[in-house]
């Protein structure tokens, strides 16, 4: 505002012009430029996947002629959805909106918020906190007339914070896995396991107390996203035509039938992930959806989807790829991914950039704990370093850390010996 005059002024200036676009190679090149229709893509660390992502998404803007409006991009963190968003914007060389780029919880949430009929709930609807779900979970497990009945063994334990959070933890694993209480209490039923049983009848408390009170938690938002999906799926397909997802190996079951609603039917979806780093199964995450997507997510006229794995890491050496393909190698791929995609993404190799000594250490503990508290000092030394240097603590380029968990001493000491006398 002019202080003189008291009137607005407003400056115009040109628009940002767009950012120069990357060099990519051959793999990332061909999932740009895909024509279209489900296609996975396999990324292990360092191939590039969020820029093969952002220029698949610049692709379809500048190249294909969609409006941003069009494309979904679907992250599970806010810091990611914000990059992506914002790599996206630096290439075009303007904004393109909040909605584009957004993490699964948001989306739902919004989805949600949208088709929900406003008779449904008593109040508007709101997203429970961790520690209102605890207050909600333990008011109905507090021992009253309409109180569900858990097997005599647990009776001492029903007022405990502890047994919530294992009620809490069955009732979320079953409903990410597309559960609902009739379904927990059937299994229950057929299995002989009395608490599924009782666990069943609770959850079905529980979702009725929540819509009383206009809430819903995390793991019942994905639930009720789908089941709006489904409902309005044709007018989702035609507002989403291009949907990316990153980081899919950390997608449970729900989600995945969330995305069947919005980009299923050989529509055009991109989903980017890893299955060695499916890393999130103690809260549902099933790796078996990123194994099992060219059948999940057929093409339009009924065969598999698409697979391309980006084989070129820019962020180690030799040493260290060698390593960790030693410990990859022993994890199995079972799926329906083809053998061509399967065996590229098994045999990544190195960018000729010019690195230091790439440097290996495996080590081996006796418990888990004991892994944590070294990992742990060797942080904090790092920080106290960096704070001592005036200097951003970083992470060295030649160190990489091997969850040896599932190996044994053994076969850690050969992954070791292998990788410093140069074989393999």
């Amino acid at each position: 505002m002019d202080q003189g005059t008291g009137q607005s002024r407003y400056v115009f200036r040109a628009p940002t012009p767009p950012g120069p676009a990357p060099v990519l190679d051959e793999h990332q090149q061909a999932v740009v430029d895909h024509p279209g229709g489900p296609l996975l893509v396999l990324a292990g660390p360092g191939t590039g996947k969020t820029t093969t992502l952002a220029e698949a998404i610049v692709d379809r803007i500048e190249g294909r002629g969609a409006h941003p409006d069009q494309v979904l991009a679907l992250t599970f963190s806010r810091k990611a959805a914000d990059q992506l968003r914002d790599r996206v914007s630096a290439r075009l060389g303007r904004t393109t909106g909040a909605q584009m780029s957004s993490t699964f919880h948001s989306f739902a949430y919004a989805l949600v918020r949208r088709y929900a009929p406003a008779e449904l709930y008593e109040a508007p609807l709101r997203l429970l906190s961790a520690p209102e779900q605890d207050v909600v979970l333990r008011e109905l497990l507090a021992d009253h007339p309409e109180s569900v009945r858990w097997p005599e063994r647990f009776r001492q334990a029903t007022g405990t914070r502890g047994f919530a959070r294992e009620v809490h933890a069955v009732l979320s694993r079953a409903r990410e896995k597309g559960m609902d209480g009739e379904a927990l209490r059937e299994l229950g039923e057929a299995e002989g396991v009395e608490e599924y049983v009782a666990a069943g009848l609770f959850l079905e408390q529980y979702l009725d107390s929540l819509d009383s009170i206009g809430a819903t938690d995390y793991a019942d938002l994905i639930r009720r996203a789908g089941i709006e999906a489904e409902v309005h799926r044709e007018e989702l397909r035609e507002r989403f035509r291009h949907v990316f997802v990153d980081e899919y190996q950390d997608t449970d079951p729900g989600q995945v039938a969330l995305l069947r609603a919005i980009a299923g039917d050989g529509r055009d979806l991109v989903a980017v992930g890893d299955p060695h780093q499916s890393i999130y199964a103690f809260r549902g995450a099933e790796v078996r959806g990123i194994l099992e997507f060219p059948t999940r997510f057929p093409r339009a006229d009924g065969g598999p989807g698409d697979v391309v794995a980006l084989r070129t890491t820019r962020r180690f050496g030799p040493r260290i790829l060698t390593a960790a393909q030693r410990v990859a190698g022993r994890m199995g791929l079972p799926g329906t991914i083809p053998e061509a995609a399967r065996e590229a993404f098994l045999s990544p190799v190195c960018a000729p950039v010019e690195r230091g000594n790439d440097r290996v250490e495996v080590l081996t503990f006796d418990t888990e704990r004991a892994e944590a508290d070294h990992l742990a000092d060797i942080l904090r030394r790092d920080a106290r370093d960096a704070d001592r240097d005036a200097a951003p603590l970083r992470v060295a380029e030649d160190a990489v850390v091997l969850d040896t968990t599932a190996l044994d001493a053994d076969a850690a000491f050969q992954v070791a010996t292998d990788v410093v006398e140069g074989r393999g």
